[in-house]
C-alpha cells in the first residue's frame, strides 16, 4: 500500500488520499472485480456517483455505458476498465470477485477510514428521519449501512466503535439476506460529522443535502 505512481500504461495511481479512499469505499459497495484478474466495473443508478468515481481515480478517456434492467427497465450507469496492477492492489486490500457475501475486513489506512466509509455510505448507505408522534416535537433520524456479508458489517461496526466509541445496532431485512448497521440520532450526529467534516473531498450531493436538512432540524450541521 505504500507504492507510489503508475507502472507504464497503467490507468490508476496507487496513492492514498481522501478521494482515493472514497473510491475504494465505492468499489467495496457498488464495484465488482471480474474473474479474469484484470477488469474492474462500477455501476450506479446515479450518474453523479459514476462521475465521482471517475474523478476520484483520475480515469481518462473512459466511456459511461447505460444498462436497462428489471421489469420496468430501470436505468443504471456503468464504467469498466482494465488494470492488472490496480486489480492486484484491490486484492491486497481484501476485495475479491463475487464479494457481496464474502467481503470482510479490508486493509484501509486509519487516516483515511472515514473517507472510505463515506464511499461505502454513498454506495450502500442511507439516512431516514421522521417525527415520532408518541412524543411532542420528537424528531428521529438514523444512519444506515447495508451489506449481505455479516463479517463486513461487524468489521465496520467494530472499526467505528474503535474510533468514535459509538455502538450502533445490527438488524436483518425481512428476507434475512441483508444486514443493516444502524445509528440513531445522537450517534448519527457524531458519525456524520466525522464522515463529512471540513475540507475538500468528493461526496454524493443529493445525500449530503438530505443530511444537512436533517441535521438542521436538531441544530447541527456538517
Amino acid at each position: 500500500m505504500g507504492e507510489r505512481g503508475p507502472l507504464p500504461k497503467e490507468k490508476i495511481k496507487i496513492r492514498w488520499s481522501r478521494n482515493f479512499a472514497y473510491a475504494i469505499g465505492l468499489i467495496s459497495s457498488d464495484g465488482s472485480l471480474s474473474k479474469n484478474g484484470r477488469h474492474i466495473s462500477f455501476v450506479s443508478k446515479d450518474k453523479d456517483q459514476v462521475l465521482n468515481f471517475i474523478k476520484a481515480l483520475h480515469l481518462k478517456n473512459i466511456k459511461i455505458g447505460k444498462n436497462y434492467s428489471g421489469q420496468y427497465k430501470s436505468l443504471s450507469y456503468r464504467v469498466q476498465f482494465g488494470s492488472v496492477f490496480f486489480y492486484n492492489f484491490l486484492l491486497s486490500l481484501g476485495l475479491t470477485p463475487n464479494k457481496s457475501k464474502s467481503i470482510g475486513k479490508l486493509n484501509i489506512p486509519d487516516k483515511f477510514f472515514f473517507d472510505f466509509l463515506r464511499g461505502v455510505f454513498d454506495g450502500d448507505g442511507s439516512t431516514y428521519s421522521y417525527w415520532d408522534k408518541r412524543w411532542r416535537s420528537s424528531f428521529m433520524f438514523y444512519t444506515e449501512f447495508a451489506s449481505a456479508s455479516e463479517d463486513h458489517i461487524f468489521w465496520l461496526r467494530n472499526k467505528i466503535y474503535e474510533k468514535l466509541a459509538i455502538s450502533g445496532h445490527v438488524t436483518r431485512d425481512g428476507k434475512g439476506s441483508t444486514l443493516q448497521l444502524k445509528y440513531a440520532k445522537a450517534e448519527s450526529v457524531v458519525l456524520l460529522k466525522k464522515m463529512f467534516g471540513p475540507g475538500r473531498y468528493l461526496f454524493l450531493k443529493r445525500k449530503r443535502l438530505k443530511i444537512n436538512k436533517m441535521l438542521c432540524i436538531v441544530g447541527e450541521k456538517v
